[in-house]
């Protein structure tokens, strides 16, 4: 492999110089311009020469005769894995823009999701996906009843991983005779009460040996109604569960010069939009990562991507977790001529936070 190719310490510092014009201008750079913007102390006739060595090994090439040179996507491999450490200036950033826009303790997940998504779109200037997670677990967070108006009342009820279920029912299953909603409202609350005291931090499957000849004998008309609910999530929970991946930061990234061409445009926003499930197993497959890899960054770059869409892109993904267990992905999709040093931090930090928030470490409020 190229990237195994052992470079001296003055062809690994072109190499980096070439590549950071490049992301920095996207055009190609000769000998001169390194050695006057670099600060080489040698003349631009021996950082051509390096040029012209590394370009023989592949890591660099020519888009036309007479242009200086580009990184390859062996070039960029080498970048990667040999030359450059996450910018942790940027991963800071991040978990700062988190703590201060996220708050995990109201709203829905998914929306959360979505707001976690646009940060680090903004934040990297890459097309950002976060997968929900997946947790076989299944274990009760929070169970709540409401009322939503004069005839319905609604089960809600959140896993450990803030994924959520919600059941409508009509208010005549319950209570046929006629009562005010203050009255109502209060025994809900008593109900949610009793189901998160015995429910709470346990599996679904719990939910079938739940004792209702606890509720004191007023309550007892709910408990053939919620019981059956809460059957209906225990065997909704059973089944396979289909993966959404949020993303967002499409029409910032496609302004990119590599995204001209409407072509490639037209197959990237396919599989993006409406060819998840295509996408979703190149990569996301949780199943088959275990915990030495879950906290592992994985950058794919040009045609490592399976992909045809992907073939011109590169994509930094990791894994975020529940308790060390792998449960969904944070990735960050751009051009291959990526600034991958921000890229990486910035797809850890988040993958670090979503970990910790759906771990219970300290990201609560």
């Amino acid at each position: 492999m190229t990237s195994e190719y052992e470079l001296s310490e003055r062809h690994q510092n072109v190499l980096r110089a070439t590549v950071r014009h490049y992301v920095t201008t996207a055009e190609p750079v000769g000998s001169k311009t390194l050695t006057e913007e670099y600060g080489f102390r040698v003349s631009s006739a021996t950082i051509r020469n390096v040029m012209g060595n590394l370009e023989k090994v592949g890591l660099l090439y020519q888009p036309h005769a007479s242009a200086g040179r580009i990184p390859s996507d062996s070039g960029y491999r080498m970048y990667v894995d040999r030359l450059i450490a996450p910018n942790e200036q940027s991963r800071l950033q991040l978990q700062e823009s988190y703590t201060q826009n996220l708050d995990w303790g109201s709203g829905n997940f998914e929306l959360l999701l979505q707001r976690a998504a646009q940060i680090l779109a903004t934040l990297s200037g890459y097309i950002a996906l976060i997968t929900l997670p997946q947790n076989a677990s299944q274990v009760l967070r929070h169970l709540q009843a409401v009322q939503i108006d004069a005839r319905q009342v609604m089960l809600i009820v959140v896993t450990d991983s803030y994924q959520t279920q919600s059941m409508v029912m009509e208010l005549s299953e319950l209570a046929p005779e006629r009562e005010d909603s203050d009255s109502i409202a209060q025994e809900l609350q008593i109900l949610s009460n009793f189901l998160n005291h015995h429910l709470r931090g346990r599996s679904l499957a719990a939910i079938s040996s739940l004792d209702w000849s606890e509720l004191d004998r007023e309550f007892q008309r709910y408990a053939g109604v919620f019981g059956a609910l809460l059957q209906e999530v225990a065997r909704r929970s059973q089944q396979p569960a289909s993966t959404t991946i949020v993303v967002r930061g499409i029409s910032e990234a496609l302004r990119q010069p590599e995204f001209s061409q409407v072509e490639q445009v037209q197959m990237l926003l396919q599989l993006l939009e409406k060819e998840q499930e295509q996408l979703l197993p190149s990569l996301f497959t949780i199943q088959k990562l275990d915990v030495a890899d879950s906290k592992r960054t994985r950058v794919r770059i040009g045609a490592e991507n399976a992909l045809l869409p992907l073939n011109t892109c590169a994509v930094v993904a990791a894994n975020y977790c529940q308790n060390d267990v792998p449960v969904g992905s944070v990735a960050a999709i751009g051009p291959t001529r990526m600034l991958y040093e921000n890229a990486i931090a910035l797809v850890e930090a988040a993958a670090d936070y979503l970990s910790e928030v759906l771990s219970g470490k300290s990201r609560d409020r």
